[in-house]
Formats: structure tokens, C-alpha cells, sequence
């Protein structure tokens, strides 16, 4: 069975309003022959004449007026499916969007950007998830809508990523530690105990790569899997959390944070999605809003010896 030409029935539709070829082919930028050929095409595909000379007239056949609405519906829902999305009335939108990072985007990030939501498109719901341990591929199944996260070697190669803001690492001690005190210099650091942040199954992030390259390594007290954890630690004990400063700008509240007597050890947080999801209006909209908030200054803390 051979796969029927969809143009035909624009044509079929145009014919049997006009009721005219002459004045179907210019509505259709056609000319009078090849209107004529679109006639004959439909009468060959249907088996029936659709439109017979009456006089100088053309009329429908019964089968012609039957097909009216049917053609016209369907002409109207193709182009509906076939033209660009408008831009949604936010204030009616009712969705769902997971949003899967850290522990310490929730705390920082979060608030404001419901804030804005609720204000723009109170029917959006945000549910948010810790990030595996490893890549799961969730924007890739569609499990999760949106990501905040470091891009790395692992994370696909067709997923779509926008840088959000530069974060550094930055030391926390409780306000009464001894590197409270005084300077911290690279020995007082190295010499106290500290608490080893990792994700992956790993005794060593990019501050012991640092300090393996000087030489040297650090006193691990524990390892824990989140920086909410380690901030925790530092509040309540001797050790010391390296962390990164906007991810934690809330969770260090009343801590004494500092900057680390090392070479800078910056980081780049990115926004990243799947593809098919590119074009959704709703969600290039929560797309703005998060680089929005990124940008506004959320999980900025100004404390002793951090500018």
C-alpha cells in the first residue's frame, strides 16, 4: 500500500471552500494546471469526482460535502501541530519539573527560585532530588527534568549545558577553633584533622590532588558523601570542611570561614538538560529563572577572610 500524500489534503480543502480551481490555485500560490493536476489527483485517491461541472459551476458531490468538515478539522489540527509553540499564559500552566543537584544548591538556590515561581506560574511544582553517586542518566530517561552540577567526562555528550557561576573552595571551623585565632597558613591547615567530602566511592578530591602535587597530603577524620554533612562536622567539632563557598553560603552561618592557604581551587556550576526539552516553552522559562537566581547574588556570605 503505497503511503498517501498529506499534501493532498490542503489541496482537497482549499477546493471544496472555493468550489473553484482558478481561485484555489491562487490561494495556494498555484497555477490554474497545477490545481487542476492536485483536482485529478484526489479524484483518483478517493475514487470519487468531488466536484462536477454544473453549467459554468462547479458543485460538490455528496462524498465532497461529507469530507468538508473532516478535511477542514484535520487541515486545522496539522498546522496547530506543525506551527512553533506560543508563548504559555504562565498563570495557568500546571507542571511538574524534577531538578536533581547537591544538598547545598537546595539550601542556597532553592528558596528564592520558589519565590519567583510562585510569583510567575504558582501552578509549577518543583520536586527535587539528591544526585546519584554516579551518572544514572537521568535527563536521559527522563526521570529528571534539569540538572545543577559540574559537567564531567562522564556527563553525556548530547546533553545541553550553560555555565552558572564560578564557585571556589573556601576552609569552615566552628568561631572558637584554634585557625580561628590567627592566620591560617598552609602548615596550620595541613596539621589539623579534616573532613573528606566524596561522591564517588573516592578517598581523594581535588584538594588532595593539589596537595599531593606540592608534596604533601592532608589528616582525613572522616569521609562523608555531602557537603551539608561536612559543614555540619566543622560546627559542632574539631575538623575542618573544605567546601564550596555559594553552595554553602547559608549552611556556614555563624561559622568561621576562610581562604585556603593554597592555589586557587575554583569550580564551574552548570545548568544542564536534554535536548528534547530545548524548545518547551515552560521549560526554557524555569531554565531563565535559575540562571536568574544564579545570578542575583543567592548563596553569597561575606565572612572573616572570605571577600
Amino acid at each position: 500500500m503505497s503511503t498517501p500524500d498529506f499534501n493532498l489534503l490542503v489541496a482537497l480543502d482549499v477546493l471544496l471552500d472555493e468550489v473553484n480551481v482558478a481561485r484555489a490555485a491562487v490561494r495556494l500560490n498555484l497555477s490554474p494546471s497545477a490545481m487542476s493536476r492536485a483536482l485529478s489527483r484526489l479524484r483518483s485517491t478517493t475514487g470519487d469526482p468531488l466536484l462536477v461541472r454544473a453549467g459554468r459551476e462547479l458543485v460538490p458531490t455528496p462524498r465532497a460535502l461529507e469530507l468538508r468538515q473532516r478535511v477542514g478539522s484535520l487541515v486545522l489540527e496539522a498546522e496547530s501541530i506543525l506551527r512553533p509553540m506560543a508563548e504559555p499564559n504562565l498563570d495557568s500552566v500546571t507542571r511538574c519539573f524534577t531538578l536533581q543537584t547537591s544538598d547545598g544548591f537546595f539550601e542556597n538556590f532553592i528558596p528564592p527560585l520558589l519565590d519567583r515561581i510562585a510569583e510567575e506560574a504558582p501552578g509549577i511544582q518543583l520536586r527535587c532530588i539528591q544526585k546519584p553517586d554516579r551518572d544514572a542518566g537521568s535527563l536521559r530517561d527522563g526521570t529528571a527534568d534539569i540538572e545543577i552540577g559540574v559537567v564531567r567526562k562522564s556527563t553525556g555528550p548530547e546533553l545541553r549545558a550553560q555555565a552558572l557561576f564560578r564557585d571556589r573552595f573556601i576552609g569552615v571551623v566552628r568561631p572558637d577553633h584554634p585557625l580561628a585565632e590567627s592566620e591560617v597558613t598552609f602548615d596550620r591547615y595541613i596539621g589539623g584533622r579534616h573532613v573528606l567530602v566524596t561522591r564517588r566511592g573516592q578517598d581523594r578530591g581535588p584538594i588532595d590532588e593539589t596537595l599531593a602535587g606540592l608534596g604533601t597530603e592532608r589528616k582525613p577524620g572522616v569521609v562523608v558523601s555531602s557537603f551539608t554533612t561536612a559543614v555540619s562536622l566543622a560546627r559542632t567539632t574539631d575538623l575542618i570542611a573544605t567546601v564550596p563557598e555559594r553552595h554553602t553560603g547559608m549552611l556556614r552561618a555563624g561559622l568561621f570561614s576562610f581562604d585556603l592557604p593554597l592555589p586557587p581551587q575554583e569550580l564551574t556550576v552548570s545548568l544542564l538538560w536534554h535536548p528534547r526539552l530545548d524548545a518547551d516553552p515552560v521549560h526554557r522559562w524555569l531554565r531563565t529563572c535559575i540562571r536568574g537566581v544564579c545570578s542575583s547574588g543567592a548563596g553569597k556570605q561575606r565572612d572573616r577572610r572570605v571577600c
